[in-house]
């Protein structure tokens, strides 16, 4: 059963999607992550302090 499973070409296949999604989706929360940050110490903090 073992041996099949390794021969098979489709699992195979089927684990190289998996892992670019897994790099792609961690690229996407980096991405997010990175200007959300940006946003919120260069607008959001400026306007905070204008109103108080």
């Amino acid at each position: 059963m073992m041996i099949r499973f390794w021969r098979d070409r489709r699992a195979t296949t089927a684990i190289e999607y998996c892992l670019v999604a897994g790099i792609v989706s961690l690229a996407v929360v980096a991405g997010a992550t990175a200007i959300g940050t940006r946003l919120a110490t260069n607008y959001y903090g400026k306007i905070a302090a204008n109103l108080s």
